[in-house]
This record gives structure tokens, sequence and C-alpha cells, in this order.
């Protein structure tokens, strides 16, 4: 059975943006700028690459994550092209009971009961799922614990206040650490699993 990847950046104090939405006190935050050392990229990359599907919320997919990496894996000179490439070819999904129709390649609405569409897509063959946001979604994902692997972005930076993947939490979930690692640039990666 395929795994659904969680792979999030976070601020210290645990928090995936500010109050506003906004992002920019991670050290890197998809802008053409690339401010992760060169592990820390091969990591992020790697980790795509173990999946050939995406799914993300309605909010995410509206506010231009797959027009951002079109435009990305079209610029010959951009660093992050392999990445985006990928993101390009992978089958996408977008749970939203409010979309009726896509304008993206290779993507499909799913309106249904969240656990038994995702458990559906990780009983089908191929590469692991990965999902990278936004807020709401990733938090009803946990909520139905239906996340194998979280991938934790961990910024130096303390925000206060912002938006958290765990705010719908109900109960406690117990996660196995099976990775952590140190990069140059600041950033640690936590590796839980469930």
């Amino acid at each position: 059975m395929r795994k659904l990847k969680l792979e999030v950046q976070l601020s210290l104090d645990g928090f995936a943006a500010d109050i506003k939405g906004k992002t920019n006190w991670m050290i890197w935050d998809w802008q053409p700028k690339w401010n992760w050392d060169k592990e820390l990229r091969t990591f992020h990359t790697n980790l795509q690459t173990t999946s050939d599907t995406i799914l993300l919320g309605k909010k995410m997919a509206v506010n231009g994550f797959f027009e951002h990496w079109q435009q990305v894996a079209e610029d010959a000179k951009n660093p992050q092209r392999t990445f985006a490439n990928a993101i390009v070819g992978m089958k996408k999904y977008i749970f939203s009971k409010k979309l009726s129709k896509v304008r993206w390649e290779n993507t499909e609405i799913i309106n249904g009961n969240l656990n038994k569409e995702v458990n559906k897509l990780k009983k089908q063959k191929g590469k692991d799922i990965i999902v990278y946001g936004g807020t709401s979604f990733v938090s009803s994902l946990i909520e139905e614990g239906l996340i194998d692997e979280y991938n934790l972005i961990i910024n130096p930076t303390i925000i206060g206040k912002g938006k958290s993947i765990f705010k719908k939490i109900s109960s406690d979930r117990n996660l196995t650490l099976t990775d952590s690692k140190a990069y140059e640039c600041g950033v640690v990666v936590l590796r839980y699993t469930k």
C-alpha cells in the first residue's frame, strides 16, 4: 500500500504561516532565490520524487500552486526546475466540495468522504502520495489519521501566532521519530511515522 507523506515547513513554535497566511519568515518561501543549502535541496527533491501523486486542498490549488510550479518548470535556468518538472508531471487531486472543474493538466477534483477517498488512492498501484498543504486540509488529514509519514521542515524562526496544521486534533497522536537532521542553512528536518 502506498504511503501518504507530508512535507511542510514550520516555524520553531509550530506554525505553517503567520496569522495573515504569510510565509516570508521561512528560510525559503518558494521564491526564486533558493536559500536552502545544497544538501537540503537534494533532500527536498528526492522526497518529492518518491511520489507520483500530489494531494492538495482547494485553497492552495486556487492560490497559484500549479501556476507557480509550471512557470518554474519552463525556466531552464531555475535551480528548482527538476522539482517543478516532477510536480507538473505528477497526478494531482484537489479535495473540494465547491470546485466543479479544473484548469490544470493531470488534475482531478475529489469531493467525496476524505477518509474513504484517500484510502482508495493509497490502495492504487504506484509510488507514494505527497501532500504539501494548506493548513486546514493537512489538519483534516492528520485528524483522520491518514498521514503515514511527517517530514517537518523546522525554520529557525519564532513567529508567536499563526496558522497551525494541528488545530483540528481531538486526541493524542503517538509518532515514531525515524530521522532528524540539521542543515547548514539553519533548518532542521524531523521525520516521524505513525
